[in-house]
């Protein structure tokens, strides 16, 4: 089981992020469904929120220019960003005010993405907000109308955690108001990343949060009877920490090349995803050997 661990995971990352060619893509532009108030969705999950293509926001008399772009996105687009997983191919839009904006979203990716602005007038666009979503490879469309103002809005991908890793960036407007940030490769991290831990030091403390995790007992959340405690002497070194700490040994070589670039916290999310693989086909396993050794009658 241990052989296989280091494997697993590298695959179904490669399987999920792999990104096709073009004539691969699917468009959902010719397929999706006006729910009204600039809602549209179709069958396939491609979902546009908040379109507007005729009103004006506040302070725009008319439509100062129309302008498209394509923003992909993707894993590959991370890969020039250092500990990042995903990421647009550009970070920086600028327009002018009261720009008509009609945005070309590709999914290169086979998971969902998502493009997304907040902040905008919510008595044109409901909740504040202009969002672009599909499961990939595909790609989706929508228009928009940009605000009057000098404002700079974040553009982001708000599946869980795709921000975090690096799906960002910044749009302004006019002159915007300034710089978000930990945008890639644009801002300052907010929270700098810290690359000074060593793989045996992670491993070691990954090793010691299971450890001490294997050994706390799980108690009812409303017992039926109070039950006295019962006094116990933990050994100072047990042996599941003793397994835990060697199998922390034995793999460290092969998880080596695997962490090569990544920050702590993604090394030790890594870590338990191993976990979770390794408990699955021991489960497996165990249900195999009660199937064969007590088959039903």
């Amino acid at each position: 089981m241990v052989k296989l661990l280091p494997f697993t995971t590298p695959i179904v990352v490669m399987l999920l992020s792999t990104g096709l060619s073009a004539a691969e893509i699917v468009d959902h532009d010719g397929i999706l469904m006006n729910h009204g108030d600039g809602h549209l969705m179709d069958m396939d999950g491609g979902m546009v929120m908040g379109q507007n293509s005729e009103t004006l926001p506040p302070g725009c008399d008319s439509v100062s220019e129309t302008k498209e772009i394509t923003v992909h996105a993707g894993h590959k687009y991370a890969e020039k960003f250092p500990g990042r997983m995903f990421a647009f191919d550009e970070q920086e839009y600028k327009f002018k005010p009261c720009t008509k904006l009609t945005v070309h979203f590709i999914n290169e990716d086979r998971i969902r993405h998502q493009w997304m602005m907040h902040g905008l007038p919510k008595n044109i666009y409901n909740k504040g907000m202009f969002h672009l979503e599909v499961t990939g490879p595909a790609k989706i469309s929508g228009t928009l109308i940009l605000p009057s103002n000098d404002k700079t809005y974040l553009v982001h991908c708000d599946i869980a955690q795709h921000m975090e890793k690096g799906m960002k960036a910044q749009l302004k407007v006019g002159k915007g108001d300034g710089d978000l940030p930990s945008i890639p490769g644009l801002t300052a991290n907010a929270i700098a990343d810290d690359y000074n831990a060593t793989l045996p030091e992670l491993l070691s403390i990954a090793s010691q949060a299971a450890a001490y995790l294997a050994t706390q007992p799980i108690l009812p959340a409303t017992p039926l009877l109070p039950v006295a405690p019962i006094a116990t002497k933990d050994p100072a070194f047990s042996g599941v920490t003793f397994i835990g700490l060697t199998l922390g040994l034995l793999i460290a070589p092969f998880l080596a090349k695997r962490f090569n670039g990544m920050s702590t916290s993604e090394v030790i999310a890594t870590l338990f995803d191993f976990l979770k693989v390794g408990t699955t086909f021991a489960v497996k396993q165990v249900s195999n050997l009660v199937k064969r050794y007590f088959p039903k009658n």
